[in-house]
């Protein structure tokens, strides 16, 4: 493909978590010069380069083996099965895959990882009034992250969730060494607040839906 050409990302249709909005999403990728389009069903269009999944309701946790507990969401089973049948063929054809918040924590579960349902000091969750709360996340190693903003680099990120990737110190990101290009974060690059500094992600993820 080529590089002048508009990549088009498929985005699973779903009511954004109050406070948020899909149409970060969409603006986000079209600043970097992608379409996109919403998708209802459990089969990706023919015609797109590239998935992006969004935040919003908690992961059922049986589908890493475990029964919730008192602080998870009520499971929404229809959204967990489209996503994930979005995302394995997608991972299945080799696209890329930009996978936020909600969307880094399926992303581990498909590829067989468990979930830390619930950080007992609230300490990640967003604040009262809807604001985020804030932190620091290195980056270690030499993936596509460290390519993007350097190695060993100490990004500041937004943080509105609850549950995690892991109890032992929370993973912030996860990336595919299978496949081509399939990045997890936990924050949301995609509101506002976050930019300019994720441009870059959504830049690095757009060039590789062109590629």
């Amino acid at each position: 493909m080529s590089l002048l050409m508009r990549p088009c990302i498929a985005i699973p249709r779903w009511r954004a978590p109050a406070g948020e909005r899909t149409r970060d999403y969409c603006d986000s990728l079209r600043a970097c010069g992608a379409g996109h389009v919403l998708v209802d069903g459990d089969r990706l269009p023919l015609d797109i380069q590239g998935l992006l999944l969004t935040g919003g309701i908690d992961v059922d946790p049986r589908l890493y083996g475990e029964r919730a507990g008192p602080e998870t969401d009520r499971p929404h089973r229809r959204r967990d099965a489209q996503e994930l049948a979005l995302l394995r063929q997608a991972l299945e054809q080799d696209l890329p895959v930009l996978a936020v918040c909600r969307g880094h924590q399926l992303l581990n579960v498909a590829l067989g990882g468990r979930l830390l349902q619930h950080i007992g000091d609230d300490s990640h969750r967003a604040l009262a009034d809807g604001q985020s709360r804030w932190h620091e996340v290195r980056l270690e190693g030499k993936g596509r992250l460290a390519r993007i903003y350097g190695a060993g680099a100490i990004l500041r990120v937004n943080s509105r969730h609850h549950q995690g990737v892991s109890p032992d110190g929370l993973i912030e990101a996860v990336e595919s060494l299978r496949h081509r290009w399939v990045v997890g974060v936990q924050w949301h690059p995609e509101r506002p607040e976050m930019h300019p500094a994720s441009d870059a992600l959504f830049a690095a993820f757009v060039d590789a839906c062109r590629r």
